[in-house]
């Protein structure tokens, strides 16, 4: 067999899950899940969006060589119009899971309908406590001895979807939010790429099944 012809025998199910990531911030954790990933190659980060100009996340995903698409919220009348362009983005580059890794924005049916089930959040506390802003504050306020970060599904409630992975980290005596929420990164950079991986491997074995 021609090398042609092998490359059109080739199964579209063995190419590897797409993934994109959403972040507007420092982008410590779609670091932390690209690196993790280069250790899975059947999963790929194959975008990063992000909202902010110039912000950390991006100058990551060049370090990293991972396509960066700017969506300048500023830059739109409305969340389901980000929304929308969000979604157009993640189509043109055939994403079939998201996550939201420090995607500071409330999201629309616009997004959430398009990805049912394959758009998933990172949130630092364990939900369903706290949810929302300010979520190491809330704990902090509340006198808990624990809190942590979970991973979940997105819906249109808030911080209110399906459970799929939760690491518990402690507070300790004389804790402020930038003390705990440093200890609370480093259990997410454990957290996020573990749930991403299950989740991702789950999608691709429906996939091939199909």
């Amino acid at each position: 067999m021609g090398h042609a012809a092998q490359l059109l025998s080739l199964d579209p199910s063995d190419a590897p899950l797409r993934l994109a990531v959403l972040a507007s911030g420092s982008g410590s954790n779609f670091q932390a899940l690209v690196e993790a990933l280069r250790n899975e190659p059947r999963l790929q980060v194959v975008l990063l969006i992000v909202n902010r100009p110039g912000c950390g996340a991006q100058q990551r995903a060049e370090q990293l060589n991972v396509p960066c698409q700017l969506i300048d919220h500023t830059r739109f009348d409305s969340r389901e119009a980000v929304d929308a362009a969000v979604v157009q983005a993640l189509k043109n580059a055939a994403v079939e899971l998201v996550v939201m890794a420090g995607w500071m924005r409330i999201v629309t049916p616009a997004l959430i309908g398009p990805f049912q089930g394959r758009l998933l959040n990172i949130h630092p506390s364990l939900l369903p406590s706290f949810r929302g802003m300010h979520a190491i504050r809330q704990a902090l306020a509340a006198g808990v001895s624990h809190t942590g970060c979970t991973v979940h599904e997105v819906v249109e409630d808030v911080d209110a979807g399906p459970v799929l992975g939760q690491q518990a980290v402690a507070i300790e005596a004389g804790d402020d939010e930038a003390s705990l929420s440093a200890r609370i990164h480093i259990a997410e950079h454990q957290l996020l790429p573990a749930v991403v991986i299950e989740k991702g491997l789950s999608l691709l074995s429906h996939r091939t099944q199909g």
